[in-house]
């Protein structure tokens, strides 16, 4: 006899899988999915792979636009804890956004400190788009970040 307690409960991660696999059976880009909730492609699939909470009427969207459990929903609900599997990762794409971090962060930090103070850009209160612009020397890859300027209390 099973109880609730000895029940396997739905990781975030059991609902990213069925995600990818629900996106792949039905065609769907993360445009598409992004347009069905009314979000962002970028938000997205950041809440799909579980690094954002969605909102309640987000993830019953999701569920829905996808065919997922119900269940699936509150999972999608829950607060996430941000980790990387690996301190520098090796995936080509990822590894040259640290790469480009490494090199300009300084420079980045310098900048805004110039322009604003003694602060940081909010990666909580923040929105980015990835577009591609077509080039004749080879199209190039557009990210535009925009986060909320957080001043350093003094206290």
């Amino acid at each position: 006899m099973k109880d609730n307690l000895s029940m396997e409960m739905m990781t975030k991660d059991d609902v990213t899988m069925m995600i990818l696999s629900a996106k792949k059976t039905a065609g769907l880009t993360w445009e598409g999915i992004a347009e069905k909730i009314d979000m962002s492609p970028v938000w997205t699939h950041s809440a799909c792979m579980g690094m954002n909470a969605m909102p309640a009427d987000k993830a019953a969207a999701l569920v829905t636009a996808l065919g997922l459990p119900q269940e699936a929903a509150s999972v999608l609900e829950e607060s996430p804890t941000k980790v990387w599997e690996q301190t520098v990762p090796t995936d080509p794409c990822i590894y040259r956004l640290y790469e480009i971090v490494g090199v300009y962060g300084p420079t980045i930090k310098a900048l805004i400190h110039e322009k604003f103070g003694d602060g940081i850009m909010s990666a909580i209160d923040f929105d980015m788009q990835i577009t591609r612009v077509e080039n004749p020397k080879g199209d190039r890859v557009k990210i535009e970040m925009s986060g909320k300027y957080l001043g350093y209390n003094s206290w």
